[in-house]
């Protein structure tokens, strides 16, 4: 597939016309008129292959003339896409992409420039109710900038909160900036969650009680914001230190929370074979939106197969 030619640093965003799309169409459009920034609208129609052409004209049916059908709705797809952004900003660059291929491969080879790739939870594939969309899953695992999945019209919150999920690695730390710069352009509260081990050590109190001993784990949170208020003043923070497993406390956010940002590790042999959990949770179960911030990458790195 031949990468299409799109601004760097765009917000890049895939739509289906499928209600989970409407609302990423949405948020990416208020997100690019908030940094400014170029928004890159994406549809993809499967190509079919050899054989499968072969079938259709055996039946009588002409695939060219399909694919050509298919391509005008996709384009008056990406034109009502486009109005409907410049109806919400008529300032907004709007550029728009039709592409051929798998909507997977496409979104991960512009994701190379982009600034973030935003896209809805399902889209309009047989099992899409009952799934993650496969889209969102291999995009969200792969790609090499910042992911948002958005839950649909329906799942959406008054957006005055974001949580950002810390675990005091490296892994943590794009996500973290990620999380502040969202917060700070929407005018969003941020809550720093940290989860330490549900037996941690203990410190005595006063009348002899034990309590978690979380020093350790309170200067780690600190490592990992450090440099981030003077960055973005604006930003309201709060930091969480709660025992338990990441997946679960994100998983049950407040009322306020439209958002939730976790960190993964950059693609590699070792990632693929031994996948980081808490990412695929909460993708899966969460009821509000997720951004999936990949890590800087670590040791070589191989091809990835979507």
């Amino acid at each position: 597939m031949d990468t299409p030619d799109v601004p760097a640093g765009s917000i890049v965003v895939g739509i289906d016309g499928s209600p989970w799309s409407d609302d990423a169409l949405d948020w990416a459009i208020e997100q690019a008129a908030l940094e400014q920034r170029t928004l890159t609208i994406v549809h993809a129609i499967m190509a079919m292959g050899t054989q499968a052409v072969g079938l259709y004209g055996s039946s009588g049916l002409d695939y060219g003339r399909l694919l050509n059908d298919a391509r005008a709705d996709a384009q008056a797809l990406l034109s009502a896409a486009a109005a409907h952004a410049h109806e919400r900003d008529p300032h907004l660059r709007v550029h728009d992409v039709l592409s051929v291929s798998d909507p997977r491969t496409v979104l991960l080879a512009l994701g190379e420039h982009a600034a973030m790739v935003v896209v809805g939870s399902r889209g309009r594939g047989p099992v899409a109710s009952l799934l993650l969309g496969s889209v969102s899953v291999s995009v969200s695992k792969h790609a090499p900038c910042p992911v948002v999945v958005r839950r649909g019209r329906e799942a959406v919150r008054s957006e005055q909160r974001i949580v950002v999920g810390v675990d005091g690695t490296e892994v943590s730390l794009p996500a973290i900036e990620f999380a502040y710069r969202i917060a700070s352009f929407r005018g969003c509260a941020l809550s720093v969650l940290h989860c330490y081990s549900i037996a941690p050590p203990v410190a005595p109190a006063r009348g002899g009680e034990l309590l978690p001993d979380l020093e350790a784990d309170r200067a780690l949170v600190s490592e990992s914001l450090a440099g981030m208020a003077e960055k973005f003043p604006d930003v309201e923070v709060t930091v969480q230190l709660v025992s338990g497993f990441a997946d679960q406390q994100l998983l049950a956010p407040a009322p306020d929370v439209d958002l939730v940002v976790i960190g993964r590790r950059r693609t590699s042999l070792l990632a693929d074979l031994v996948h980081d959990s808490v990412a695929p949770a909460v993708l899966e179960h969460a009821l509000v939106a997720v951004a999936v911030v990949p890590a800087p990458a670590l040791g070589p790195q191989l091809p990835t197969a979507v």
